[in-house]
């Protein structure tokens, strides 16, 4: 949505601590979401149930009216990838869809902000046809890889990038097809407001970006398509889909580098799930809720 390239400012353990709280919201809409998109529902009764969720946890949407924009969640179909708006369009089975939304909360006179996305494919994986779940597979492989070299102590910034590019590289000769990576969308900073420096590109850029250092907390989200990564927006304003028909895919979280590791604060394990093939835990904060 926004695009940043000023310096982050890493934030204090308690804040990273109210951020955690935000992230565990989003981890239980995303939660919610999961069990309830099936065949024949309604995106609109899928952003109820994320304005459900948000006021039984004593949160505030960060997507409601953001920029005007009109529900709590992104529901992108298909072609569609990122920023779709809910309404009457009803799921079918073997829809790619993306959902995407955050959540904030309000410690000693600030907002602390989530913001993560999953995708699934309505009816269940075999639902879908081999090119969706191709696609949904390398995309959530490469921000979970992205994660994982976080962890083990990348040292700038350019980790993220270089890694969704071997991720989409590997998976190309295992597929033999190559997806494509949306340029114009990108990760982003986060905490007192859901879009902060700096952007957190999802390509390889020439350069060395700013150096990673504990207290940072960045938003990654690959976005990656089926087939070439232009796009389009459509009269709404908001939904941006594949301008060849193609299938388009998103993952995200919000993490925390922290000393010697990461905390994903949109997972609800933390992200053990996701570093456990690395051999590593996630680093949380004595005293801290971690789920």
């Amino acid at each position: 949505m926004v695009r940043f390239r000023d310096k982050v400012n890493p934030k204090m353990p308690k804040e990273i601590g109210f951020m955690r709280e935000a992230g565990l919201v989003v981890a239980k809409i995303h939660q919610a979401l999961r069990e309830a998109a099936k065949p024949g529902m309604a995106t609109g009764e899928l952003d109820q149930v994320c304005r459900d969720v948000i006021k039984a946890e004593g949160a505030k949407s960060n997507f409601l009216n953001y920029h005007g924009f009109p529900a709590t969640v992104c529901i992108s179909v298909n072609d569609e990838i990122v920023h779709g708006i809910p309404g009457s369009r009803k799921l079918e089975a073997g829809d790619l869809v993306k959902f995407d939304c955050g959540a904030y909360v309000n410690r000693e006179n600030k907002q602390w902000h989530g913001d993560a996305a999953f995708s699934m494919i309505i009816g269940g994986e075999e639902a879908g046809s081999q090119t969706a779940r191709e696609l949904n597979e390398v995309t959530q492989t490469a921000l979970y890889e992205v994660i994982r070299e976080l962890a083990k102590g990348a040292q700038t910034l350019n980790a993220v990038g270089d890694t969704v590019e071997m991720v989409v590289a590997e998976r190309a000769i295992d597929y033999g097809w190559e997806a494509g990576i949306v340029e114009e969308y990108v990760g982003h900073g986060i905490g007192n407001a859901m879009h902060e420096a700096p952007d957190v590109y999802n390509y390889s850029v020439r350069g060395k970006l700013m150096k990673l250092r504990p207290g940072q907390v960045f938003a990654i989200e690959p976005m990656l398509t089926a087939g070439d990564p232009d796009n389009s927006t459509d009269d709404d304003g908001w939904t941006v889909r594949t301008k060849d028909g193609s299938l388009a895919c998103q993952w995200e979280h919000t993490v925390a580098i922290m000393p010697g590791g990461v905390w994903v604060l949109t997972a609800l394990d933390g992200g053990a799930e996701i570093l456990a093939p690395a051999g590593l835990k996630p680093v949380t904060l004595p005293g801290v809720v971690t789920d």
